[in-house]
């Protein structure tokens, strides 16, 4: 694909909505396309992580392995962004992506994502309400599971 096609399909995600064209061409430049084939990981659990991933096509399930076996968490879909939380934490990756069915992406690097997150506030601004909205969601679901739990005892 072009880099104008990788632009526009840049300015689909929710975290580079608010960026303007000509930025998302440079981050579209900084960034190269990855394919996976269904089944292949995308990043694994307990490794490090110095990329992000934005799905151009296809699906990928997002699993935790726990003492109680792994259980898939979150099935993403095109347009959503994978791998920056390992960026961030600069620690190991929480989770497991595994594609679904085949998967275009496109690969950012850690330094281009922190660059980018330095030079448009705006993003900084996307990616806090992103990984505030998962923390909500990820509470709800934990004071369910316990709420369920305590009712079946």
């Amino acid at each position: 694909m072009s880099l104008e096609e990788d632009a526009l399909a840049l300015a689909k995600v929710e975290l580079f909505a608010n960026v303007a064209p000509r930025r998302l061409k440079l981050l579209a430049l900084a960034s190269s396309r990855v394919l996976f084939e269904g089944g292949q990981a995308l990043c694994v659990q307990g490794q490090e992580g110095d990329e992000a991933f934005i799905l151009i096509s296809g699906e990928a399930d997002v699993s935790i392995k726990s003492a109680n076996g792994v259980a898939v968490v979150a099935r993403l879909k095109p347009n959503d962004v994978v791998g920056e939380l390992a960026i961030l934490r600069d620690m190991p990756r929480n989770a497991t992506v595994t594609a679904v069915t085949d998967v275009a992406t496109l690969r950012i690097g850690k330094q281009d994502f922190l660059n980018l997150l330095k030079e448009f506030p705006e993003v900084s601004i996307e990616v806090m309400r992103a990984l505030a909205e998962r923390l909500v969601r990820t509470t709800t679901e934990l004071a369910n599971s316990r709420a369920a739990a305590k009712s079946e005892n």
